[in-house]
């Protein structure tokens, strides 16, 4: 796409983009509302996981309920850490607000 066209179709969206359009790290919430079913289904890692050196690790989202268009809501997973399941049971993801979130595994 030309440079043209890009600025004509930027000029478009609104100044404020909705968490669903937005491709930069945010809260968990954010993040799911960018996929497919709410996030269902998908991996999700906190960012200073990877940052600390823990690799391997993220949330199996197996339900979640999103509002005020993605900002916030709640969300329930099962744990990989470092490769192992921790939890065989969905169990509230903590810290979805707190930290900045990614898709996949750190």
């Amino acid at each position: 796409m030309n440079g043209a066209a890009a600025r004509a179709i930027q000029n478009l969206l609104p100044n404020t983009l909705p968490p669903s359009l937005r491709t930069t790290p945010a809260n968990l919430y954010q993040i799911l509302s960018r996929t497919g079913k709410d996030g269902v289904g998908q991996r999700v890692h906190q960012i200073r996981w990877t940052d600390k050196g823990i690799r391997s690790s993220y949330w199996l989202v197996t339900k979640s309920q999103l509002k005020l268009e993605g900002n916030h809501g709640k969300a329930w997973g099962k744990l990989y850490w470092k490769g192992k399941l921790v939890s065989d049971r969905p169990e509230r993801i903590p810290g979805s607000l707190k930290y900045k979130w990614q898709t996949g595994t750190s």
